[in-house]
């Protein structure tokens, strides 16, 4: 006899929807193998023949951490370009490497962990570089862009699954798990959550990755908002993956919880699916889970919502359908079209900051390149390795001839002098494999550990001249002859075995201390691991006794290099910018936007020796540098493995310059808020709301050819308001150009932005063509967030259409007269006013009414802080004041912005979240609409107040 086959469970049967198939799946798990699946590192279930799984994949802007692969631009330089199905384009590529990567390497994963949606509020924020831009329509529309591209375009299976980074309000590395970001109810409808919801909505989102900061006193990893608003926005069951050891910051370092059981419960239950924590050893978060189940924090049901999110996300990238999955057999991975792909989004990403008609150059020009970044590729944190490699000195090369370009660093040649008349060495080394750190691939790069291979220096009587490079804030990198930095590895030798700065933390970075006790002598501190370097006789070290005390020798001032290259050039290109790993990444905040003061001098030198002087900027950030008396400058991010071909085809003509700054280029620091203030509205923040001159506006970008703009035309019909104009190529040039479209309110009621964009299109045209370009715009584009009545309000009257070339450079104008829903008082009587409801305030920031739910206000640590709420309607009137607060401390009332009329001392209560309600008769009748002040004295947490009587 034949066996029977047995019967293919309904979790295998295509025919099935994926719902069903989920639920059968849940069913044969047991308790244990579903707690298991909450872990990024989900195991295998052998009996049903499941395969392990693992959330996060990093791929931002290629894929990371697993070895060789296609590089492109930084996600900001991806923003800069402005051009969707470029961006699209880019994501499709990507994902299909990661597809390639993981035929070869399953723990390559197809849960990606990008875009970064994170809005660039702040120019300091140490992660800039991995945001699109500082304005949510431009961030959705290019993450709207990235995200399709990984997910693909089959109806029902994905290529990838993409997570959106971070929620929520996440601008801070300085005290990032610690901090709170008090956010307006206004700025995170307005501004936060835009960015989020329009991606999400748009359909190609797997889920989210909450950030490690807190919002409104609240952990984003224990948010109400994730149930609130971000499963609203779709009908897609999201994944909600947690960042890297963030449940236990829960405890550990926030202490919001006193257990982990009562942490990993909360976080469960407001929506986090796939806890990333211990690296790959799940059992403390089983453990946990467990523990919060038998204490009765969690049920049954809880753990299978979770475990239900995740397995949607696996059914959809087709792991239980192999023969019907049409990505499994992806193997495109660094081919022409990747390559050529990479050159075209560098080029697109080049901003022409400014041109007194220095560029192009002629093909005859003999150039000079000088600068610390003129023959660097550099790669951030979130970046594969290379397989190709340009610089702008071998772009330059390539394109104008090895013989019409010069070049010079710009380095500081120094020698290390020690105490006893030796000189620093960097001993020869044995052949041995050139290694790249992270070129063989790593789950967690931060464990990656130095070479100890190579010999560790020495001192003896000549001694090696090393390389200095000062990046600021007296942060040092030393290189070695052979172009290798001195580095520290854990035996905590000094060797030269860096290919470049890098690693969590970096083990590249020196300073130089004065002595105390010799003149001219100086200790040189390791600041990765915070101690000087000793001279010993097994070799140099870093040490906690006996720091060497070092003479600094220069053989060579870098400027003196730069100005023999300038003068003899015909144009002179300086290089500048960052090093991503270094003062300005994951983990620190930059502390000012000035370049640092080695790459001025660089750059004075070069303008004094030569006035055809342009600056290339190429940095993950925006800097704080006058250019005036220059006459060109660009930036671009870090452009990824063709950045130098990129660079200099755009400098020689071949391709006119269309990149777009993403964010505002503030003129000096004092034109900056703190970086912990968020709100955008009430610090006048990002080209929406700032009031003063900026050094170069958002979206501006110029170009070798000129174009100009006519016929715009507007009409209305039904919820849709459609916009069209004409731009011409006017120049001799081909080119592209990013047509810009924004709004502003003429006359609101409340606070509105400058002018807020609303559309854009990147178009290409040929000299004398032209193109007509339509906008559609839903009415809501015009709406904003009704703080006195919790709701988006369109507000009836005029608002100004703007077509330009950026948010400063508008060419043509209009004004548009929209119905709406007029504004009305706020009803008093019958609602009370919720605190952080709030029209305007000061000195005051928003924390949490409890652990799970709602919003309180209090004074900045303590001190003294206003609240003001415009046109409160108090009807026929009211004598009655109900206060709703925790802590302790006295408020004030008063009206209009007069005198306080009657001041309560509140009564203390045992915690912040022990709220207690206190009622006093007032001495006076309010009656018809008032601005009502609340004037908030001392530690106290006030969630509500009411009128009656």
């Amino acid at each position: 006899m034949t066996a029977q086959t047995p019967p293919t469970p309904p979790f295998r049967d295509q025919q099935l929807p994926f719902a069903k198939r989920i639920d059968d799946l849940l069913s044969r798990l047991t308790l244990d193998e579903r707690i298991a699946l909450l872990h990024q590192f989900a195991p295998a279930v052998e009996r049903l023949g499941i395969a392990a799984f693992r959330t996060g994949q990093e791929a931002l802007h290629g894929v990371a951490w697993m070895g060789p692969a296609t590089v492109f631009p930084q996600a900001v330089g991806l923003g800069a370009t402005w051009n969707d199905d470029l961006v699209r384009r880019v994501g499709e590529a990507v994902s299909t490497e990661v597809r390639a990567m993981r035929a070869r390497d399953d723990r390559v994963g197809l849960n990606v962990w990008a875009p970064t949606v994170n809005l660039l509020r702040h120019p300091l924020w140490g992660r800039g570089e991995e945001g699109y831009s500082e304005d949510p329509k431009l961030t959705s529309a290019i993450a709207t862009a990235y995200t399709r591209g990984l997910r693909g375009d089959h109806p029902t299976y994905w290529r990838t699954a993409p997570v959106l980074k971070h929620w929520l309000a996440h601008n801070n590395e300085t005290g990032r798990d610690v901090t709170s970001s008090s956010v307006r109810p206004r700025v995170l409808h307005e501004y936060d959550l835009r960015a989020f919801r329009e991606t999400v909505e748009a359909g190609a989102v797997a889920g989210v990755m909450p950030a490690y900061n807190l919002v409104n006193g609240r952990p984003n990893h224990v948010s109400p908002y994730l149930r609130e608003h971000l499963r609203t926005w779709t009908d897609e069951e999201l994944l909600v993956c947690s960042d890297a050891g963030a449940p236990s910051n829960l405890v550990d370092s926030e202490h919001y919880f006193d257990t982990h059981e009562e942490a990993t419960a909360a976080a469960v239950l407001a929506g986090v699916d796939s806890f990333t924590d211990h690296g790959t050893d799940s059992s403390k978060i089983i453990k946990r889970v467990q523990g919060a189940l038998v204490q009765g924090l969690l049920s049954e049901a809880d753990i299978d919502a979770a475990v239900r999110r995740q397995l949607s996300v696996r059914f959809r990238l087709g792991e239980f359908d192999p023969q019907a999955d049409p990505y499994a057999g992806a193997a495109d991975f660094d081919t022409p079209a990747h390559r050529a792909l990479a050159q075209e989004a560098a080029e697109q990403a080049v901003v022409l900051l400014r041109n007194d008609d220095l560029l192009p150059l002629a093909p005859d020009t003999r150039v000079a390149v000088v600068g610390l970044l003129a023959d660097e590729c550099k790669l951030d944190w979130y970046s594969g390795s290379l397989l190709h490699r340009s610089t702008p000195l071998e772009g330059l090369y390539e394109r104008f001839g090895a013989d019409r370009v010069d070049f010079a660093e710009g380095v500081d040649r120094i020698r290390l002098k020690t105490s006893s008349g030796t000189y620093l060495r960097v001993p020869a080394a044995e052949e041995s494999a050139d290694e790249v750190r992270g070129a063989e691939g790593a789950l967690d790069p931060a464990l990656l550990a130095g070479r100890t291979d190579l010999p560790p220096l020495t001192a003896d009587a000549t001694g090696s001249e090393l390389a200095l490079i000062d990046w600021g804030e007296g942060v040092l990198t030393l290189r070695a002859p052979d172009g290798r930095y001195l580095s520290v590895a854990d035996d905590g030798y000094v060797r030269a075995s860096a290919d470049q700065p890098g690693g969590w933390v970096v083990q590249e970075t020196f300073r130089l201390e004065p002595s105390q006790t010799h003149a001219t002598g100086h200790l040189l501190k390791h600041l990765g691991t915070g101690r000087h370097v000793s001279v010993a006789a097994d070799g140099v070290k870093v040490a906690d006794g006996n720091a060497e005390i070092f003479e600094l020798e220069i053989t060579e001032r870098g400027e003196e290099a730069v100005a023999r290259a300038a003068a003899a050039a015909d144009v002179v290109l300086v290089v500048a910018g960052n090093d991503p790993h270094i003062n300005g990444r994951e983990t620190e905040d930059r502390t000012t936007l000035r370049l640092p003061a080695h790459q001025e001098r660089l750059l004075r030198a070069a303008r004094t020796a030569n006035p055809n002087t342009a600056v290339a900027l190429v940095s993950a950030y925006p800097y704080a540098l006058d250019v005036t008396d220059l006459p060109a400058a660009l930036w671009t991010a870090h452009g990824g493995q063709a950045a130098g071909t990129a660079l200099a085809r755009v400098l020689a003509g071949d391709v006119s310059p269309a990149g777009r700054l993403p964010q505002t280029w503030y003129a000096a620091d004092e034109d900056l808020p703190d970086l912990l203030d968020y709100d955008v509205i009430g610090a006048r923040q990002t080209y929406l709301y700032f009031e003063g001159t900026p050094l170069f506006p958002f979206g501006h970008g110029l170009s070798y050819a000129k174009f100009t703009y006519g016929n715009l035309n507007t009409s209305v019909n039904g919820d849709r308001l459609a916009v069209s104009f004409t731009v011409i190529n006017t120049g001799a040039v081909p080119a592209d150009e990013v047509a810009q479209l924004y709004t502003r309110a003429v006359d609101p009621s409340a606070p509105r932005p400058r002018r807020e964009l609303v559309a854009h299109r990147r178009v290409h045209l040929a000299p004398g063509a032209s193109a007509d370009l339509t906008f559609e715009l839903p009415l809501s584009a015009f709406a904003f967030w009704d703080v006195a009545h919790g709701t988006w309000r369109l507000e009836p009257g005029g608002y100004e259409l703007l077509a330009g070339a950026s948010s400063e450079d508008i060419r043509l104008r209009t004004t548009i007269d929209l119905d709406g829903t007029p504004g009305s008082p706020r009803p008093v009587r019958e609602l009370g006013l919720a605190a952080a409801d709030f029209d305007d305030q000061t000195g005051t920031e928003i924390v949490d009414r409890t652990k799970v739910s709602g919003d309180a206000v209090t004074p900045v640590d303590g001190g003294t802080g206003e609240l003001v709420f415009r046109n409160c309607d108090f009807g026929t009137g009211a004598g009655r004041l109900t206060v709703e607060a925790a802590g302790e401390g006295v408020l004030e009332l008063a009206l209009d912005g007069g005198e306080s009329l009657l001041t309560v001392t509140l009564p203390t209560t045992e915690g912040p979240y022990d709220y207690r309600t206190t009622t006093v008769d007032t001495g006076f009748t309010a009656v018809d609409v008032h601005d009502v002040h609340l004037r908030l004295r001392g530690p106290l947490r006030l969630a509500h107040v009411g009128f009656s009587g």
